[in-house]
């Protein structure tokens, strides 16, 4: 008999696949580069594009809509944020090297090899972006939108992981919700100076 909980992989794709226009549409209207993470941006399309890779090999089709989505609106972000003057020599050498290294992990033990080093993929993924959102005083250029999609996609796989009780879903659930928990706080806590100062501007207005 099958579950609610079977349908979790679906609602998890519905959250994944506009995941990142909240944040592009943010960065075209305003042009405000502050606190987002162009490593982020970048390792999440490399990170998809290698999870589309291991879909297709494992014939997983269903998985191909949400990492195919991420692999080119997370791309769209990274170049967008190049064009901005965001991209720097260090990360972007870092990043060639994981990409190599998912490379050279196929080569060497096929699909179970690449599956397994995108395991840590996540963590790798989001550590960029909580570092540049706390250490930026005001991120303001950072999109509550994508960070709420985030939480729901990977509060699906959690779910899923413990209902399947598969320890990967488990890991990349519990990571990919801490990290959001911590981005909207952030978030919401760089918001609190402004919506204090707002009512003695409208006094001053007056």
């Amino acid at each position: 008999m099958t579950s609610l909980l079977d349908y979790a992989p679906i609602a998890a794709t519905c959250f994944a696949v506009p995941e990142f226009l909240p944040q592009i549409r943010k960065l075209a209207a305003t042009r405000d580069t502050t606190g987002i993470s162009w490593s982020w941006a970048a390792l999440t399309s490399v990170n998809n594009a290698a999870w589309s890779a291991y879909f297709m090999l494992a014939r997983y089709w269903t998985a191909l809509i949400p990492s195919c989505s991420a692999t080119v609106l997370a791309g769209t972000l990274a170049a967008m944020l190049t064009r901005r003057g965001q991209a720097r020599l260090r990360p972007a050498t870092v990043i060639s090297v994981w990409a190599a290294m998912l490379t050279g992990a196929y080569g060497i033990a096929g699909r179970t090899g690449l599956g397994t080093l995108l395991t840590a993929a996540f963590v790798l993924q989001v550590t960029p972006s909580i570092w540049a959102a706390y250490r930026t005083a005001h991120p303001t250029g950072i999109s509550a939108g994508t960070w709420l999609l985030i939480l729901g996609e990977l509060t699906c796989w959690l779910t899923f992981g413990l209902y399947k009780s598969d320890p990967r879903l488990i890991t990349l659930g519990l990571t990919g919700v801490t990290a959001s928990a911590l981005m909207l706080a952030r978030i919401r806590r760089a918001s609190k100076p402004a919506e204090r100062i707002a009512p003695r501007d409208l006094t001053l207005a007056q």
